[in-house]
């Protein structure tokens, strides 16, 4: 039998095991928001992803009810500068002090939010994040929302997944550049971390009996 590895123009995206519900323990739990800056969510940003906006109310959403519920709230902000060598792979973005580089004003960080600036990918490299979620907050879930899913979010799960925490990702609460992305996102962090995903930020809820 031959087998062609080749990629079609198509290929067939396996059923993806969504989670009707997952209930976390809020003093366990971080809330982890990826990369929304202006540069990648805004009309006229150098890098946008176009269904980011989408994606807003329903992260606004998961925050309240985070906030409500006393989880940790961590923001990762892609953080470049001049002659970064990410642009020879991207247009040049997210330059620290530009308005590209600030967080969109609808998710704001508050001052009890740990914000974490990142030059690559992931954001647990070269970061303090894994410090804080370990060893300051005994955190033992993660629940991952925001942009550039196969990149930044998926490398962000991935990092929080080696590391053994429960990864949960919403699929309305993250948005990428086209629909395969999206689903290799969700693909991705199910099938190699033993995350869990849902396909709304509404079947996620905080509770002392968590699941």
């Amino acid at each position: 039998m031959v087998f062609n590895y080749l990629p079609g123009k198509t290929v067939q995206v396996p059923d993806l095991p969504y989670k009707d519900s997952v209930r976390l323990h809020p003093g366990k739990t971080a809330l982890i928001i990826v990369d929304m800056q202006n540069d990648f969510v805004e009309q006229d940003g150098q890098l946008v992803v176009a269904s980011a906006k989408d994606s807003i109310p329903k992260i606004q959403s998961l925050l309240k009810n985070a906030r409500d519920a006393g989880v940790k709230i961590v923001y990762t902000q892609d953080t470049s500068f001049l002659a970064d060598k990410e642009f020879e792979i991207w247009p040049e973005h997210c330059l620290i002090h530009t308005h590209g580089w600030e967080i969109i004003d609808d998710l704001q960080p508050q001052n009890t939010d740990l914000v974490c600036m990142k030059n690559r990918y992931d954001g647990f490299y070269g970061t303090w994040l894994d410090h804080f979620l370990s060893k300051v907050w005994h955190v033992k879930s993660v629940v991952i929302v925001g942009t550039v899913a196969n990149i930044c979010v998926l490398h962000t799960a991935a990092s929080a997944g080696l590391r053994w925490y429960q990864v949960v990702v919403p699929a309305d609460g993250i948005s990428a550049f086209s629909e395969f992305e999206q689903a290799l996102t969700l693909y991705q962090v199910s099938s190699l971390y033993n995350g869990s995903i849902t396909k709304s930020v509404d079947n996620i809820s905080f509770s002392l009996n968590e699941d």
